[in-house]
């Protein structure tokens, strides 16, 4: 039996208050990670930036840049 198929039994052992307990905390803990990354991001890409290493752009500019990025990709699948 692997780690998560154990993790599993010993939280379905749980009374059902608990349970719930358990997932919101759980819940809680992957959007506070995801939160870190996403700052972790903004971080890096600003540093970026003051480095030169990125050009500031207009909204039309960056979603006719998305476009061009999404459409090259599309036509390689």
């Amino acid at each position: 039996m692997n780690d998560l198929d154990q993790i599993l039994d010993k939280a379905m052992a749980l009374p059902s208050n608990q349970q719930e307990m358990l997932l919101q905390l759980l819940q809680r803990r992957i959007v506070e990670r995801r939160r870190d990354e996403i700052a972790q991001d903004a971080n890096e890409s600003l540093a970026e930036f003051r480095a030169g290493k990125l050009k500031a752009q207009t909204a039309t500019e960056a979603i006719a840049d998305l476009r061009a990025f999404l459409a090259d990709n599309t036509a390689d699948d």
